[in-house]
């Protein structure tokens, strides 16, 4: 198969453009694309495709995919690349379509940005069906021509790293436990020289102190992991690393504070921010991006056993401070709050964590943009402009200190693990809190929750597990390497 691009007229009525790659296609037919494009019925709109068969014996079904205006670029409204958008959307429609004729290799139309056309044929093809029996065809897409080979195979890593996620999202919590977890991204690292794996156990938890993170672990039968990778990639070890750290709570009840059963089993997708960051530093790995970076991801279930937290009580993380534990549920600031202790101890040129951390955050923004809680203006516009490139948007939110007064505010302990008035900002509460255990200059909190999951928002991505934002955290540290390099 066959996908090739069309640009809409610039003025209503003109005639439609065909792309460098659609004009070459349309000289080796003698004309008849575009005769056949014209004929078949009204321009085709952004998005929209046209299925041609017979063309050529190269080619035996060839899908014509509308990408708008021409000259899209940055939309200052939306903050994204529109035209950048526009590619990958109308390459993955033109991929499904393909694969929906069972046609088991696709050629793509670079569309002038080789590399979205990659992420969006890539990205559109993934569906999660591991685990049954009837499973669609299996499609390759590679490159028409070869004139950006470069640019298409950066594309395929930056999409491959984001269902790398999306896979370890979407797999049900008794496939990917702590373990699991893992011994999945050692085995995706394996291969590669200048990388570390440390899969620690729960005694080394217990020697660290981690005594917020070992408080949710208590309450199920899996064993907590702390996944610790070191990815040495820059011109010296002793450069400052970029730390990511990841929550990782495989499957998330609720604990003793139960979460309703309707939609429960989505809960699965609790350890998004471990599976993004993790998938981003497999992707950096393949990049081979000249910078150092360390992953952080504490791993564990969230389970309602007589062990487990109960409200009110009050444990001690590793930095001394005691946190009264209001609500079970509000665990992912328990893991993170000790992990983010623990990355101090690098010496780090910025920290950046990432976790499904509040439903407050879906209420706010939805799946549009992540939200971003960052003490560093310098950090913020580095992920922003990282953002604008990827389509995979960002959104900074407040880190006021109206609401760290409502997390120190605690009878019991320092700190409580919920606001004061409870569901009043609670993306914005949960991230004072986890502010406590940061003394570092440069820290980001990306609130994943909202771009947790995709119904049909993102036209490139199916129904499931979305894997966002992995390609705006590798966009992000690529950027950061530049700035060392220069």
């Amino acid at each position: 198969g066959l996908v090739l691009g069309i640009y809409s007229s610039e003025k209503d009525g003109g005639a439609a453009q065909l792309t460098s790659a659609g004009e070459a296609f349309d000289k080796l037919v003698s004309g008849r694309l575009r005769e056949l494009v014209s004929t078949c019925g009204p321009p085709l709109k952004k998005g929209k495709t046209r299925i041609f068969h017979g063309l050529h014996q190269d080619f035996p079904s060839v899908v014509v995919v509308g990408l708008g205006k021409k000259n899209a670029g940055i939309n200052d409204q939306e903050n994204w690349n529109e035209g950048k958008e526009n590619i990958r959307a109308a390459v993955a429609v033109g991929c499904r379509q393909i694969q929906d004729l069972e046609i088991p290799c696709v050629e793509v139309d670079p569309c002038g940005d080789a590399q979205a056309a990659a992420e969006g044929a890539v990205l559109g093809l993934h569906e999660y069906n591991e685990l049954k029996q009837k499973k669609k065809p299996v499609v390759t897409p590679q490159l028409h021509g070869s004139a950006e080979s470069e640019a298409w195979q950066k594309g395929v890593l930056y999409a491959e790293g984001q269902n790398l996620a999306r896979y370890l999202m979407e797999a049900p919590a008794n496939y990917i436990t702590p373990i699991k977890f893992a011994e999945h991204i050692e085995q995706k690292l394996r291969s590669f020289s200048n990388v570390k794996v440390h899969i620690r156990p729960e005694s080394w938890i217990v020697t660290q102190q981690m005594g917020a993170f070992l408080s949710v672990a208590k309450g199920s039968a899996e064993p907590p992991i702390f996944l610790e990778i070191h990815y040495s990639g820059g011109a010296n070890a002793s450069d400052h690393p970029l730390v990511f750290v990841g929550k990782g709570v495989t499957f998330d009840s609720g604990g003793i504070s139960l979460k309703p059963s309707s939609g429960m089993d989505a809960m699965r997708a609790d350890m998004g921010g471990a599976a993004t960051v993790c998938s981003a530093i497999v992707t950096a790995a393949a990049l081979n991006l000249p910078l150092n970076i360390i992953g952080l991801a504490p791993l564990c279930e969230n389970m309602p056993s007589g062990k487990a937290n109960k409200p009110g009580d009050v444990v001690r993380a590793k930095n001394g401070k005691t946190i009264q534990v209001d609500n079970t549920d509000a665990e992912g600031r328990l893991l993170l709050a000790d992990a983010l202790c623990y990355a101090h101890s690098f010496n780090a040129r910025a920290i950046v964590n990432a976790a499904t951390l509040t439903g407050a955050m879906d209420v706010a923004l939805g799946s549009a943009a992540t939200g971003v809680f960052t003490n560093s203006s310098w950090l913020w516009s580095h992920l922003y402009e990282a953002s604008v490139v990827t389509g995979d948007r960002v959104w900074r939110m407040p880190l006021f200190q109206h609401y760290t007064k409502q997390v120190t505010d605690s009878p019991l302990a320092d700190l409580s693990n919920i606001g004061k008035y409870s569901r009043a900002g609670g993306a914005c509460t949960a991230a004072a809190f986890l502010k406590e255990f940061v003394t570092a200059s440069h820290w980001a909190h990306l609130d994943i929750a909202g771009v947790m999951s995709n119904k049909d928002e993102v036209p490139y991505l199916r129904k499931g597990m979305a894997g966002r934002p992995t390609r705006t955290l590798v966009e992000f540290a690529a950027r950061l390497s530049q700035d060392s390099h220069n």
